[in-house]
């Protein structure tokens, strides 16, 4: 709180630029340990906007004529505008939020302060959530080729690698140090991934390397898809070669905890349908990630360092990562808002999981007794996160995947780096559509199961329906409306249960004839003059029985069964 010179000040004005909003609202900001509040002064809506200060990446104080202005630039790319009154005020805040987003230490971060209110028994198994060895051991390690080493225990060969270890069953302790002695930081080769299948392996190590510079200056004058691209292409040519080639690969860069860690899980994820899960996701990268030594403190600037270590390299796996789920959309369990959440989480250090350099400078700092796991969390708000185009048992989802990484299949991840288009009105996402279209979906076949059961009880006999499937038109997204009928849903009618009802709308055939397959003379009223339940576009419920192909029986024409014909069907 030392660092905060003005907790509080009114008749402040914000405007949030990257949510297209265009008029500033006006209320009151608060300055806490944590956070920048800001709590309009509207009282039908007092919407609070809480912005943490480790998710602030810059403060920018622009010139102008009278009071103050503050653009705060945040790391997961939303844009924030302040209007404070006084000038004084406005130097004050500044100064603030510029060390508050700063921090010199880990004592100062969010996560040392963070309670979510459970106990030392639900702390301790947060942290045991993520279980690698039970990973390994799903891969069929240990076996006769790879066996666990002891050679690193309490990091005594390599301080930035785990303590447990996989290596070849030949390699000896001996042969283990002497590596690590050729190796930068000693990182010597170990397994990160076995491929049942071929009983082919990927491994990590690094090559004797001065420093990044090379690759990080490349990388600012490269453009961003382009080394997207080359991510990718790297993870494809290791699949293949375990894949089709029939050869291990062991994968090394100078320093091994970047472009080690991109290209070795892109080739997982391409190879495994587990990891195309939620939990494998997870387990992926507190593997290849966490436990190999990735430098997150560095890399994300949870503490004000030395800013050429700054680089986005985790943001450039889970991009890669979205592409291949633009390409394969039904191949993955988890959607992109699960991406972003990880991306947000790398950031806010409100968690213990993506702090420190390496496993070692974790333990040493105690992390798994002062600071929570973010995986439990995750995956319980895995409902949110859940793709429905996703079912494990297709064919898309099983096998290794062959992505093309020719340019124009790659395309601008919207949903992280624009959080809306200000040149379009805010419209549903096709998942959101998806999904409430599949729980409608599930409704009416539940309501159709009870109507059914009722049936029997009244008549005596089960009465069922069998639906014939008939090619539509392809179709805009709700919430569009047809221009003309749909084509109309053919059944089979059950001709013994029917024919002892003659007041039934629906007419049977002789007993003594097949089952025929009769079209319903609808009267649809689907034209320009329909008169629709709602006239709002997001109510699903008005239009389920016309856009999803189930005819109201209710509404059925004594005319003839030319009626509710589609003229493109004939």
């Amino acid at each position: 709180m030392e660092h905060i010179r003005t907790p509080k000040v009114e008749n402040v004005r914000l405007l949030d630029r990257s949510s297209g909003q265009r008029k500033a609202s006006v209320g009151t900001l608060y300055l806490s340990a944590t956070h920048a509040i800001f709590v309009e002064n509207n009282p039908e809506t007092r919407k609070e906007t809480w912005v943490l200060h480790s998710m602030v990446s810059s403060v920018e104080r622009p010139p102008t004529t009278s009071g103050g202005q503050l653009i705060l630039r945040c790391k997961d790319f939303q844009i924030f505008q302040i209007f404070i009154p006084q000038e004084r005020d406005c130097l004050d805040v500044h100064a603030s939020l510029a060390r508050l987003s700063r921090p010199e230490k880990y004592s100062e971060l969010y996560c040392l302060s963070f309670n979510p209110n459970v106990n030392k028994e639900e702390r301790e198994e947060s942290w045991n959530f993520i279980d690698l060895a039970a990973d390994y051991k799903r891969m069929g390690v240990p076996n006769n080729l790879w066996v666990a080493t002891a050679a690193n225990s309490e990091y005594r060969v390599c301080d930035t690698y785990p303590s447990e270890l996989f290596v070849p069953k030949s390699a000896t302790p001996a042969i283990i140090v002497g590596s690590s002695r050729f190796r930068s930081r000693g990182r010597f080769p170990a397994l990160s991934y076995f491929h049942q299948d071929t009983l082919l392996s990927l491994s990590v190590g690094e090559m004797r390397s001065p420093s990044m510079t090379d690759f990080l200056w490349g990388l600012e004058n490269s453009g961003w898809l382009k080394h997207i691209k080359a991510i990718l292409d790297a993870g494809v040519f290791v699949a293949r070669a375990v894949a089709d080639e029939g050869v291990s690969v062991l994968v090394h860069c100078s320093d091994g905890w970047d472009r080690t860690a991109q290209a070795c899980s892109v080739a997982s994820i391409l190879l495994d349908p587990y990891y195309r899960t939620i939990r494998g996701l997870m387990v992926l990268i507190q593997r290849d990630w966490v436990s190999f030594g990735h430098k997150f403190s560095h890399r994300y600037a949870h503490l004000d360092r030395d800013p050429k270590e700054v680089s986005p390299v985790i943001d450039q796996f889970l991009e890669c990562v979205w592409q291949l789920s633009e390409q394969f959309p039904c191949a993955f369990e988890f959607n992109e808002r699960f991406l972003i959440a990880i991306h947000a989480h790398v950031y806010s250090c409100q968690y213990g999981t993506f702090l420190g350099n390496s496993q070692k400078e974790r333990r040493d700092m105690r992390l798994h007794e002062r600071t929570h796991s973010v995986w439990p969390q995750l995956w319980k708000d895995r409902g949110e996160y859940t793709n429905p185009l996703y079912k494990a048992e297709q064919s898309q989802s099983q096998g290794v995947l062959r992505p093309n990484t020719s340019p124009y299949c790659f395309k601008m991840w919207k949903g992280l780096y624009n959080h809306a288009e200000k040149s379009t009105p805010p419209r549903q996402s096709p998942a959101d559509f998806l999904s409430a279209v599949r729980e409608e979906s599930q409704q009416l076949e539940e309501e159709l199961t009870n109507h059914q059961e009722r049936i029997a009880e009244l008549t005596g006999k089960p009465i069922t329906w069998e639906k014939i499937e008939v090619p539509r038109r392809r179709t805009s997204c709700l919430p569009q409306r047809h221009s003309g009928p749909d084509p109309p849903t053919l059944y089979r009618e059950p001709i013994a249960s029917l024919a002892q009802d003659s007041s039934h709308t629906l007419s049977s055939a002789p007993a003594n004839q097949k089952t025929q397959t009769k079209e319903p003379a609808l009267s649809l009223p689907l034209g320009p003059h329909a008169q629709l339940k709602s006239h709002d576009p997001d109510d699903l419920s008005t239009c389920s029985d016309l856009e999803s192909g189930v005819a109201d029986l209710s509404s059925r024409s004594s005319s003839g069964g030319d009626v509710g014909k589609d003229p493109d069907l004939e």
